[in-house]
This record gives C-alpha cells, sequence and structure tokens, in this order.
C-alpha cells in the first residue's frame, strides 16, 4: 500500500487541478478548480481545442458569459472522470458584491443543470469575504452548495459555520509561506513541520472547533507545499492535492512511513473549548486584527483576478 491509499483510509482525497487527464490515475472523489488551474490548463495543446471550440460557439455573447461556459465545460469533463463533485469558482473580481456572485453562482448552476448535471454534484467556490459567506449563505438556502476559498483564519471559519457552508478550502501552503517570509534567516524548517507548521495548526484549530460544536461545514485543507502538511492532516474531513502531491504520495511506500490519523472527531469533542459568534463588525475587527490573513485574502483574489484577465485575453484572441 502507498501513502495515498493510506491516506484514503481517513480522509476524501480530492484532486487540485483543472487538468483532466491526470485524474484518472490518482481517483480521487472530488476535483477543486480556480482560474489559475484553469489558465494553466487551457495553455496546454490538448486543451486548447476546447477553449477555441467553446468561445467560437458563443462568441456573440459576452465575456463574463463565454467565461462561465468554458469554466463548466471543463467542471463536466472533470465529472466524467470522479464520482463525486467539481468545485467551481466565481469570478473573483465579484468577491466584495454579494447580489453579484449569487447571480453568477446561480448562473453556473444552470449551466451545470443545462448539460445534464445534477446539483449536488457541483459546488460553488467564492473567496471568504464577508460579502462572500453571504452570498454563500443565501445559496445555500436555495439549494446550491458552496465551497469557500482563500480561508485563512479562524473568524473566518466561524463565520462559514455559522452560514451552513456546505464546505470551507482553509490554505496550508500560503499560511506557511508567510510564516516563513516574516521569520526570515530565524525559521527553522525542521522544528516547523509536521503538527508544527503553521499552516498545519491553522487547519486542525478549524477543524477540532467544528467537531466539537458538531458544525456540518465540511473541512477541505488545501494549498500544500510538500506532501508532511498533507500527511499532518491525515483524518481531515477531506484534502485537496495538487497531482504532482499526488504522484508523491503514490511513490511512497507506506510500510516505510506509515500514514497516522492526525485528526479526530472524537478527540475534538472531548476538548475545551469557547463558542464563538460573529456578525460583520466583528468579523471585520478580527480579520483586521490577523495580519497574515489581511495580507493573503487580499493577495489571493488579486492573483486570481489577474489570471481571469489573462484567461479573457486568450479567449479573445480564440475569438478574433
Amino acid at each position: 500500500m502507498n501513502q495515498l491509499e493510506a491516506l484514503k483510509q481517513f480522509t476524501t482525497v480530492v484532486a487540485d487541478t483543472g487538468d483532466f487527464h491526470q485524474l484518472a490515475q490518482f481517483q480521487p472523489q472530488d476535483a477543486t478548480t480556480n482560474p489559475s488551474l484553469i489558465l494553466k490548463a487551457v495553455q496546454k495543446p490538448e486543451y486548447a481545442p476546447l477553449m477555441r471550440a467553446t468561445v467560437a460557439q458563443f462568441k456573440d455573447r459576452g465575456l463574463d458569459e463565454i467565461m462561465d461556459r468554458i469554466l463548466v465545460r471543463f467542471g463536466c469533463e472533470i465529472l466524467d472522470t470522479i464520482p463525486g463533485r467539481v468545485s467551481t469558482e466565481v469570478d473573483a473580481r465579484l468577491s466584495f458584491d454579494t447580489v453579484a456572485t449569487v447571480t453568477r453562482a446561480e448562473r453556473l448552476i444552470e449551466l451545470y443543470q443545462a448539460a445534464g448535471i445534477h446539483t449536488e454534484r457541483v459546488l460553488i467556490k467564492m473567496a471568504a469575504t464577508w460579502e462572500g459567506i453571504e452570498a454563500a449563505r443565501i445559496l445555500e438556502q436555495r439549494g446550491i452548495h458552496t465551497n469557500l476559498t482563500l480561508l485563512f483564519s479562524f473568524c473566518q471559519a466561524v463565520a462559514c459555520g455559522q452560514a451552513k457552508v456546505q464546505l470551507i478550502s482553509p490554505f496550508v501552503g500560503r499560511i506557511y509561506d508567510w510564516y516563513k517570509k516574516q521569520a526570515g534567516a530565524q525559521w527553522d524548517e525542521s522544528a516547523m513541520a509536521g503538527a508544527n507548521d503553521p499552516g498545519v495548526r491553522s487547519v486542525k484549530k478549524i477543524y477540532d472547533y467544528y467537531k466539537h460544536f458538531d458544525i456540518s461545514t465540511e473541512v477541505m485543507g488545501a494549498s500544500f507545499r510538500n506532501t508532511g502538511q498533507i500527511l499532518a492532516l491525515a483524518g481531515c474531513d477531506l484534502l485537496t492535492i495538487a497531482p504532482d502531491l499526488l504522484a508523491q504520495l503514490c511513490a511512497q511506500q507506506n510500510e516505510m512511513q506509515p500514514v497516522a490519523r492526525a485528526l479526530d472527531p472524537g478527540k475534538a469533542r472531548a476538548q475545551l473549548h469557547e463558542r464563538v459568534l460573529h456578525d460583520q463588525a466583528s468579523f471585520r475587527f478580527a480579520l483586521n486584527e490577523d495580519a497574515m490573513a489581511t495580507e493573503k485574502l487580499a493577495e489571493g483574489i488579486r492573483a486570481f483576478t489577474a489570471d481571469t484577465l489573462k484567461l479573457e485575453a486568450l479567449m479573445q484572441q480564440a475569438a478574433a
């Protein structure tokens, strides 16, 4: 048994990619995409025809609709390969507009339904801003399930739990990056590895809090830099992992380095936790107090926006 097979005993494994040709070899349950991953995929020769065909078919429509149709086309191809759900992201430029996020999410779902995909197989992704979380609250009430991404802080997780969102994607690697950069020459890689990794600690705190208070929102660790971070979160509800790290887990025999359950709902329920509630004012203040989360959330939205603009430019070239 390899480490990926061992990990699947404790955790639902999700592939973090838009490259659906890679999926079958790893047999993930679900898959996640984002603008950066789709941009990366459409620049590969095997996917360029898919984009060109979609642009040609709908070139008389607005760029935003063509974009959504490309995202859904990738999502449908992914769903042909996996048994579970795909996450499709709303335009990051709408991260501070609740109404526009809801409208865009509903169109994505309508496009999936028109392609014969059941709503239960799709998670609509959006940034865990206050406005994004409010949009998710509305969507969940309408039967559209959501995945709140760019989640770096405990206050974001608390607000998502209150909104009864389906799933959150707390980031590990980007938290690790921030603390490593802050420490500079003082950073001790071995001392800050595994359970001591600041990104791992952040996800464990959220997981333990959710399980202690029986919050139904699923926790899916995301954004990994190495397999050590992944294995330190074995037992998390889900983990979304890039293909290169999935390959590394496949290559490592479990007998050489056994995978053990690190997160446990029973232990979480036995811990002492204080219930936290946030309204908009307290959420914004708590986020503001967390310099890492504030910086990484803003940086993430900017990065997704930049890649969305690059994808739009490629679409315009294809339409010319």
